[in-house]
């Protein structure tokens, strides 16, 4: 079992930068890749980035290359999403999950545990 609680969001103004963080118990965080995931209202929920087991490898969503940085702590337990640039279109719940496959995944289906969420609003 793994529990992801994440933390960190609020209200930002665009161009702002904000970090999230979602921090881990339960079974070693090593063992596991990470990934953050967004819904928006009315909106389906959408890969924004992921990052493998011992964060050598990452990837993002198109929409947030070079604005957005994931990045992990092993040693803390906690995986962190650097966002910068911040648009109004960014405003979101802000999922955080966890995943026993080797590979990055982009599907949500594939990620076992989930986080409550963090909200993210970006006033224009």
């Amino acid at each position: 079992q793994v529990r992801l609680v994440e933390s960190g969001g609020g209200l930002a103004q665009a161009g702002a930068s904000l970090t999230i963080s979602c921090a881990a118990s339960g079974r070693p965080f090593d063992t596991y890749a990470l990934g953050w995931f967004r819904q928006a209202p009315g909106k389906e929920r959408e890969f924004v980035a992921a990052i493998n087991w011992s964060g050598a490898s990452t990837r993002y969503a198109d929409f947030v290359k070079g604005r957005f940085t994931i990045s992990r702590d092993n040693a803390k337990s906690t995986g962190y999403l650097q966002m910068n640039v911040l648009a109004p279109d960014d405003t979101a719940v802000y999922y955080c999950a966890a995943t026993g496959l080797a590979l990055i995944t982009v599907k949500d289906f594939e990620y076992d545990y989930w986080g409550q969420g963090t909200q993210v609003t970006v006033s224009s």
